[in-house]
């Protein structure tokens, strides 16, 4: 449409200065036919140039003002810092968005999450960091303040009306009640823009290229790959109760009409959701949201969850969704357990070969007794305002005293 418009444009100009010559002509029949011939090109090169410079900054208020909108239900952009240099990065241009979620009392964890991911890669990266009004500031000081200054991020809130009548408040599941674990569900909405992203945990440290992951290839019609509990990397811990960390049994309720109806083997070996990659247009086209969101509904009205569950509650309604319907990462992106007692059975060099290390389970590097718990350290950097210390340092200076 707009080439069309620029040859109407361009022929309008012939007649007219077409016409103008004649009349010109018919005056001065003394000039050369050959100077108002170059006399008509420079007015109608002229006069296109004027069209096209116009259009053009039409085009371009256009393209300003869809990258600047932030109109999305129950998520507000509020930073983005594209400050990294260019000449820093090499020739794989390719954004690769990775999404973390960063809850205030958990907050060094996502720094050295991000730190580890920036060193250890050459790549275009941007982080989407999901967190809540109240942390934003101490987020972003943090950030401006170290030397992850330079990193390209976005710091978006996230609405915990959003998650109104599909979370049961149950205090033996005390992360039910936290909303920024429920982020992982929405990441279209997060990453807008984005065909493809990656979602982590904010207890992870990355070893490897976050690009090799990145590059994890998915099956037709998989919106996303997970690590399975059952994979030779990590070590099956088993759980009090009825159910395991590695099975479906371990987070639903077979007992349970509706989940018998679905047909899935109680035995069929769960995934770890903490990290994954996903495919933004598989998942928009299969709405898996919604999905999410319908199981998380049913749940609050029926009690689908295992009474003895393994792990987050973020996991049953992605183990029903992505039943059988899901591609796999490889294991060594996510090498788990380091936050249980599980984790001291890995030895230095696996940890070391590692490519992602997960301190999922209750402990926390940042906290007491975790394993290998020195080597997050080594990305942990220190909160400038103070607001953030690591637990376990607090308890080795009250010891030596």
């Amino acid at each position: 449409m707009v080439i069309l418009m620029y040859l109407l444009t361009l022929g309008t100009c012939f007649c007219l200065v077409g016409l103008k010559t004649n009349i010109y002509i018919r005056q001065k029949r003394k000039m050369s036919f050959r100077k108002v011939n170059i006399i008509i090109l420079v007015l109608a090169v002229a006069l296109f140039l004027l069209v096209l410079h116009h259009n053009f900054l039409g085009l371009s208020s256009l393209l300003r003002n869809e990258v600047s909108d932030s109109g999305i239900v129950g998520f507000q952009p509020i930073d983005f810092v594209p400050n990294v240099p260019r000449q820093a990065v090499d020739g794989r241009h390719e954004e690769i968005p990775v999404v973390i979620a960063a809850s205030e009392d958990r907050l060094g964890g996502a720094i050295a999450a991000i730190n580890s991911i920036q060193h250890n890669t050459r790549s275009n990266v941007v982080f989407y960091i999901v967190t809540l009004n109240g942390t934003a500031d101490h987020l972003r000081s943090w950030l401006s303040g170290s030397t992850l200054k330079t990193i390209r991020y976005k710091i978006v809130n996230f609405d915990t009306k959003l998650l109104e009548g599909k979370v049961k408040e149950d205090p033996d599941q005390g992360e039910s009640i936290k909303p920024l674990t429920f982020a992982r569900f929405y990441l279209p909405v997060l990453v807008p823009s984005a065909k493809k992203a990656i979602y982590m945990d904010d207890d992870v440290i990355v070893q490897g290229d976050i690009l090799a992951l990145y590059n994890t290839p998915l099956k037709p019609g998989h919106a996303a790959a997970f690590s399975e509990d059952c994979d030779s990397a990590s070590t099956k811990v088993v759980i009090r109760g009825a159910g395991n960390q590695y099975n479906y049994i371990g987070y639903l309720d077979y007992k349970k009409e509706r989940i018998r109806k679905l047909s899935m083997k109680a035995s069929t070996c769960s995934f770890n959701p903490g990290v994954f990659v996903a495919n933004l247009t598989e998942w928009k086209k299969q709405n898996i949201t919604n999905q999410l969101e319908k199981w998380m509904k049913l749940n609050v009205e029926e009690g689908l969850y295992s009474r003895t569950l393994a792990g987050s509650t973020t996991t049953p309604p992605l183990l029903i969704v992505f039943y059988q319907q899901h591609s796999t990462i490889d294991p060594m992106w996510n090498v788990r357990h380091l936050g249980s007692s599980a984790g001291k059975r890995y030895s230095p060099g696996f940890v070391k070969a590692a490519k992602l290390l997960h301190w999922n389970g209750h402990f926390k590097p940042w906290g007491r007794t975790a394993s290998y718990s020195d080597v997050w350290e080594k990305w942990y950097i220190p909160d400038p305002t103070g607001k953030f210390s690591l637990i376990r340092r607090h308890m080795e200076i009250s010891n030596v005293k």
